[in-house]
């Protein structure tokens, strides 16, 4: 068994043919681009652009690159556990070829993710939109596998509304981009903590095992360290183990109050919407609206809903006054207090944590 919370120096591929099946939560690979630079790139000042130049994202053919894909992808099948999690990140140099072997090895595609990069680089030779953006594809082990995805958590730190696909970040500058004594970039990849924050937030937990098998700098692993959960990081460049040893150095561990994770809907006890009509919480006779007030429906004793000729369960009426097959009522309905108008799913959280404490 490989030691947790170490970085292991060396090839990729041969360490991950180490690692023992199924004893990993969650696999984040930020593989080599194969962005198949050839010319120096400059600004308009005829100043160089710190582009990736390394001998670590090049390779011959695409053949060859689709090969090497396969290899560590067959390996991460292999290390996952049964319905973990695989993040893998790209540009279009290289992504839809990526997404191509994994949907091949029989992972499942669960979302792709816009990362929006906020303070993109300029496309200096103006030939060329600028490339704004990375896609990131999270997957897990099959179709029919249990994931963890801690919605309730990615709702709170959106302000309490769906978390979507496209992720407004910016890329490392100031204090963040390590840069070395004349000021070049420390590593030309370097992702940003935030984008690794929201990944490992909503698709582990505390305790979990994190692979990155091409660490860089060290990012995933100063988050993972952050957040209490462990990790394994394989990276071949020396100077790049230093950087992120540094980092892990500096890294203070959230405590357990900070990093207690909200349950999720799923795991929390039933609470059925009757009985908040037998506890009065929300009493026969009380109004129920959407949320422009377009619906009134009435409440009944046996905790069903009536709009004029309607009745039924608060998500049947809510799917039937709208003409659809499904609604969830929780999400629909609002309930008057005073002056405000409260979602019907907050009414039962605070009813839920009073009967929970």
């Amino acid at each position: 068994m490989i030691k947790k919370n170490t970085i292991l120096l060396g090839d990729s591929l041969k360490i991950m043919k180490t690692i023992p099946s199924k004893s990993v939560d969650l696999i984040f690979a930020d593989p080599p681009y194969n962005l198949q630079l050839k010319d120096t790139l400059y600004r308009p000042d005829q100043t160089t652009v710190e582009a990736v130049t390394q001998d670590w994202d090049k390779f011959n053919t695409y053949k060859e690159y689709d090969n090497f894909t396969e290899q560590w992808l067959k390996e991460s099948k292999r290390i996952l556990k049964k319905g973990g999690a695989l993040w893998v990140i790209g540009s279009y140099h290289n992504i839809l070829r990526v997404g191509t072997s994994i949907q091949n090895d029989g992972f499942w595609i669960l979302n792709d993710i816009i990362w929006h990069k906020t303070n993109p680089m300029p496309n200096f030779r103006g030939t060329r939109f600028t490339n704004a953006h990375e896609t990131l594809l999270w997957c897990t082990t099959s179709r029919e596998a249990k994931y963890t995805f801690n919605y309730q958590n990615l709702k709170e730190l959106n302000d309490g509304k769906q978390m979507r696909s496209d992720w407004f970040i910016p890329i490392c500058s100031g204090k963040e981009r390590l840069r070395e004594s004349n000021n070049q970039r420390s590593h030309p990849t370097q992702k940003p903590e935030a984008l690794m924050y929201r990944i490992i937030l909503s698709s582990t937990n505390k305790g979990d095992i994190i692979l990155d098998p091409f660490l860089g700098s060290g990012t995933t692993a100063v988050v993972a360290k952050k957040l209490q959960r462990n990790f394994i990081g394989i990276e071949q460049d020396k100077e790049y183990i230093s950087l992120a040893k540094k980092r892990l150095k500096q890294t203070k561990v959230l405590n357990d109050e900070v990093v207690k994770m909200k349950k999720s809907r799923k795991d929390l006890p039933k609470v059925p919407f009757g009985e908040l009509v037998e506890q009065g919480i929300i009493p026969p006779g009380a109004v129920l609206t959407d949320k422009k007030e377009k619906y009134k429906a009435t409440v009944t004793v046996d905790g069903s809903l009536k709009i004029n000729n309607i009745s039924g369960s608060i998500h049947q009426v809510g799917a039937t006054i709208q003409g659809l097959s499904n609604c969830n009522g929780w999400d629909f309905w609002h309930i008057k207090n005073k002056s405000t108008s409260i979602l019907l799913d907050e009414v039962r959280d605070k009813y839920r944590n009073k009967k929970i404490n």
